[in-house]
């Protein structure tokens, strides 16, 4: 379906699920193996796959053409593990909201950063600002609402969690998440190719420092 002018979305599912988002991001990997010239980017969201394009250079229903054919061909898609990308990330466990995190989840501090820390998550998706990745699926014993207060300000490198989620956040940002940690890789950085560390279907390892 048309997304504006100039983009278009192809959805997958109607409710979120590991599976679907396993679908999505093969989807979203054997479009962009395509390297349509047309094509300027590809995102994709937990239900589907937004495709944006060159309006100018191609039209709506040439696009949808080649993009239906493309997943016409690749009925069966599944992402490749050989190409799955793990990163380690280095934390430091000293967050603002970490004693906070401990009393309300009713675990010790070092509870808290063993459970943290003992998970390969994945990344969903990147979006709010770029570079930030939403990892799941976090310990349900840390799952917690988002603070009722966000802090106006929240420094790049801060680890958080949020409900089911955990992210570092890339940029200084207003948010509300609940902060643990920190750590000193940077998640996103325009002059470096990609800018974002973090890409959907890579999976995520957090390390306490030592």
């Amino acid at each position: 379906m048309p997304l504006g002018d100039s983009a278009i979305t192809i959805v997958l599912g109607a409710e979120r699920s590991t599976e679907l988002l396993n679908r999505v991001h093969a989807t979203a990997a054997a479009l962009g193996a395509e390297r349509l010239a047309e094509v300027q980017d590809i995102v994709p969201a937990y239900l589907g796959v937004a495709v944006f394009y060159d309006s100018l250079q191609a039209s709506f229903s040439d696009v949808a053409a080649k993009l239906l054919a493309i997943c016409d061909r690749r009925t069966a898609l599944i992402a490749d593990s050989d190409k799955i990308r793990e990163h380690e990330i280095s934390v430091t466990y000293d967050g603002a909201d970490l004693a906070q995190v401990s009393a309300s989840t009713g675990l010790s501090v070092d509870e808290v950063i063993a459970r943290h820390s003992s998970r390969l998550y994945s990344v969903d998706l990147l979006g709010f600002v770029p570079g930030f990745a939403y990892l799941s699926e976090l310990d349900s014993a840390l799952q917690l609402p988002r603070r009722s207060q966000p802090r106006p300000r929240v420094p790049a490198g801060s680890v958080a969690i949020a409900g089911a989620q955990t992210a570092v956040y890339s940029l200084d940002t207003p948010g509300g998440w609940h902060i643990i940690g920190r750590t000193d890789r940077v998640m996103f950085d325009p002059s470096r190719d990609p800018p974002a560390l973090l890409s959907a279907g890579d999976m995520v390892r957090f390390v306490p420092a030592p």
